[in-house]
C-alpha cells in the first residue's frame, strides 16, 4: 500500500512499527526502539515520501504579496533610520496584514 505523509503522521507508533517491520531499508534499522519523531522520517526516507506536509496558497498570488512585504520592510527600515514612529507602525501593520492574508489563504 502506498502511504502519504499525512497518513503516516496520523498513525500511532505501534502502527508505524508494523509498517517498518515490512520494510528492508537501513533507515528503519532499529525501528522497535524508535519513537514516533524518529520513526516517521525513517519510514518516509525508506518509502521515498517527502517528510513534511505540503501547504498550498489558493486564491492569492503569493509571490506578489511577498514582493510587497519586502518593499514594506525596506520602507520600515528607512522609517526606523528616520526615527518616524508613525511610518514604522504603518509599515509594520501592513506587513502583518499581508502575512495574515497569506496564512488565511494557505490550505
Amino acid at each position: 500500500m502506498s502511504y502519504t505523509w499525512d497518513d503516516l503522521h496520523g498513525m500511532t507508533v505501534a502502527q508505524l512499527r508494523e509498517i517498518a517491520a515490512g520494510i528492508d531499508h537501513p533507515a528503519v534499522h532499529g525501528y522497535s526502539t524508535m519513537h514516533k519523531e524518529h520513526l516517521l522520517p525513517a519510514i518516509c526516507e525508506a518509502l521515498d515520501i517527502e517528510a513534511h506536509a505540503h501547504h498550498e496558497v489558493i486564491g492569492l498570488d503569493k509571490k506578489a504579496v511577498k514582493v510587497q512585504i519586502r518593499e514594506l520592510k525596506a520602507e520600515r527600515d528607512a522609517a526606523i533610520e528616520a526615527k518616524d514612529p508613525r511610518a514604522v507602525k504603518r509599515a509594520r501593520r501592513r506587513i502583518h496584514r499581508l502575512k495574515r492574508k497569506i496564512r488565511r489563504a494557505t490550505v
